[in-house]
């Protein structure tokens, strides 16, 4: 069979109901716990993970040899928190049910640089989501999960839509510039809510 016959099939079978078992347990784990605007969890649509297997590295050499195997988020988990320290809080919490395999804090290469903020983690699967009648050669090893706040979740969604799909080319200089701006201003509204948030909580 082809990569997109081998993806679907596994899609089917397997990664839809994978992802609906994923969210219910990362919402069981974090029920009562304040200021998180919402949990969801997803399959990789197949025509997205179609392209990234087509990804290029820095040699010009295909960059997932098997990718069935190393690509990591074919499901896909997110946590969508109020405020910064939310991010850390919430971390905590999962970890102590998640065991995670890679953690990155994803922000720009320079302190001089605005554009995408968020922590990542590269996860195992819990076994106990992992239904025994699925075929086991259909199962993942690995999900993605994203914690960010609001104003990263806005600001990502909206810069995947202008930024990565332009609809008349290539952005130019001053519209990237744009995008910097306004996610400068989104760190700037993250850290003064958080710092509102925090001197509230002090007086209280």
């Amino acid at each position: 069979m082809s990569l997109k016959d081998d993806y679907r099939a596994r899609y089917q079978s397997v990664l839809a109901s994978l992802a609906v078992e994923l969210q219910a347990f990362i919402e069981d784990i974090l029920k009562g716990e304040p200021r998180i605007d919402r949990v969801s969890a997803r399959p990789k649509e197949i025509a997205r993970f179609l392209k990234k297997a087509e990804n290029i590295d820095l040699d010009g050499n295909p960059k997932y040899a098997h990718p069935m195997h190393q690509i990591q988020d074919q499901v896909g988990a997110r946590i969508i928190v109020f405020y910064k320290s939310d991010v850390q809080r919430i971390s905590e919490i999962l970890l102590k049910y998640l065991r995670p395999t890679e953690t990155k804090d994803l922000v720009p290469n320079s302190e001089w640089q605005f554009g995408y903020f968020g922590r990542h983690f590269v996860c195992l699967f819990p076994r106990e989501i992992i239904n025994p009648d699925w075929p086991v050669e259909q199962i993942p090893e690995f999900f993605e999960l994203q914690i960010k706040t609001l104003f990263q979740h806005a600001w990502s969604e909206a810069n995947h839509d202008l930024g990565y799909k332009p609809e008349g080319g290539e952005l130019t200089g001053d519209q990237l510039r744009m995008l910097a701006y306004t996610s400068a201003q989104a760190w700037g509204a993250d850290r003064a809510f958080d710092e509102l948030h925090s001197n509230i909580q002090t007086l209280q």
